[in-house]
């Protein structure tokens, strides 16, 4: 059974994706919405899921000083995961370690592969809205026969980094990520597997990419993140002559 760890923040403006409110027409506040839904959709999918939850939470010593507030990062993310699952008390909260995202990644994969023993864990930053039960539980059937499994998504990043031993992780999550963890998979003699590519929505060009294909899916009355959809629609955020709008 893989341990799913979502890499997560508070969701708090400012904190949140802030490149959406700088190049969006989307506000601070309207970011970190989004941000919560999008979390709240990863949490739902990893509980339906074969996997086990661990929210890995940045804690507030780890944030910077104006993002910290009178509410605990963990309190906030607990909450947070009580309004997405069916049973908050299956999930698992442990806080971040380490200075920069590589570091506490690689931490807590690195933790739970060598001192807790599992057989393999996965790390997402829990900015996918399209990683679904399917893709999990697809992700952990390929586990079973190779070391490494990446998902893919814009820009050189990956939004699912799957292993069952592990690697080098030192800056592994800084700039092209995905072609450093194939070659840090490959130095540590790892078979290396992937998925289907989806996007990760942290600037513009994520919803650009992203919002077609949500509302051809809301559209055509498919499956849908709910959380995210539903934020999606209440606020009209389309895309119109190449740029992101609300339509509302």
């Amino acid at each position: 059974m893989t341990v799913v760890a979502v890499l997560a923040d508070p969701p708090r403006p400012g904190l949140a994706l802030p490149d959406l409110a700088e190049t969006t027409p989307l506000s601070g506040a309207d970011a970190a919405e989004l941000y919560a839904a999008v979390l709240k959709d990863t949490f739902r999918a990893v509980e339906r899921s074969g996997g086990d939850l661990l929210v890995n939470f940045r804690p507030d010593d780890l944030l910077p000083d104006e993002h910290v507030t009178d509410t605990a990062s963990e309190a906030q993310l607990r909450a947070l995961a009580g309004e997405a699952l069916d049973d908050v008390t299956d999930a698992r909260f442990e806080r971040q370690v380490g200075s920069t995202l590589s570091a506490r990644a690689g931490n807590t994969a690195t933790h739970l592969l060598r001192e807790e023993g599992v057989d393999s864990v996965a790390l997402t930053r829990g900015t996918a809205p399209l990683l679904t039960r399917t893709v999990i539980d697809s992700a952990a059937m390929k586990l079973r026969g190779n070391q490494t499994v990446l998902g893919p998504s814009t820009r050189g990043r990956t939004y699912y980094a799957g292993f069952t031993a592990p690697v080098d992780y030192e800056a592994a999550l800084e700039g092209p990520e995905l072609e450093t963890l194939v070659d840090r998979a490959n130095d540590a003699g790892h078979r290396v597997e992937f998925l289907p590519m989806q996007v990760g929505v942290e600037t513009a060009a994520d919803l650009r990419d992203l919002l077609p294909v949500l509302w051809g899916r809301i559209e055509t009355e498919r499956v849908v993140p709910e959380h995210t959809a539903t934020f999606v629609h209440e606020h009209g955020l389309r895309v119109r002559d190449g740029a992101v709008v609300l339509d509302g």
